[in-house]
């Protein structure tokens, strides 16, 4: 199941507040972008950026911070499960049930997602995660 049509709201570019550092963004990839840095005005620069896909780039240019590759899946995670909190995202993730969720993309990205049938798709993965913990906790 990919990231589009009725499914797009399981994108990081779907308008869903989460919070960084006691501070509001508008969306998982603003926050995650902003993530990548810990110089306070790079960080306020993607939190004000117009667009998902304008963060995303702004994220290209920043300093990075130390062991972000490290890092970068913990706080996808966190993100991702602050998103899935909220009931409307959480009523749609648990009702795609056991579907394999694919980010598919075209521009290349084989660690979050898969192109042409190769990736690792980690978020896909992290996503499938939240919705385990999420039916984990409603059946219990």
């Amino acid at each position: 199941m990919a990231f589009t049509g009725q499914h797009r709201f399981l994108s990081n570019f779907a308008l869903v507040e989460v919070m960084l550092d006691g501070r509001p963004y508008p969306t998982v990839e603003h926050a995650f972008q902003a993530s990548k840095t810990l110089h306070p005005a790079e960080r306020e620069e993607i939190r004000c950026a117009s667009t998902a896909g304008q963060a995303k780039r702004m994220g290209r240019r920043v300093e990075l911070r130390p062991r972000w590759d490290t890092l970068r899946l913990d706080v996808m995670l966190m993100l991702l499960r602050q998103k899935f909190r909220q009931t409307y995202f959480k009523t749609r993730l648990l009702d795609t049930g056991e579907a394999e969720l694919i980010e598919g993309n075209d521009w290349g990205d084989r660690f979050w997602g898969v192109c042409q049938g190769q990736g690792e798709n980690q978020l896909g993965k992290l996503i499938m995660q939240v919705r385990s913990e999420l039916r984990g906790k409603a059946g219990g």
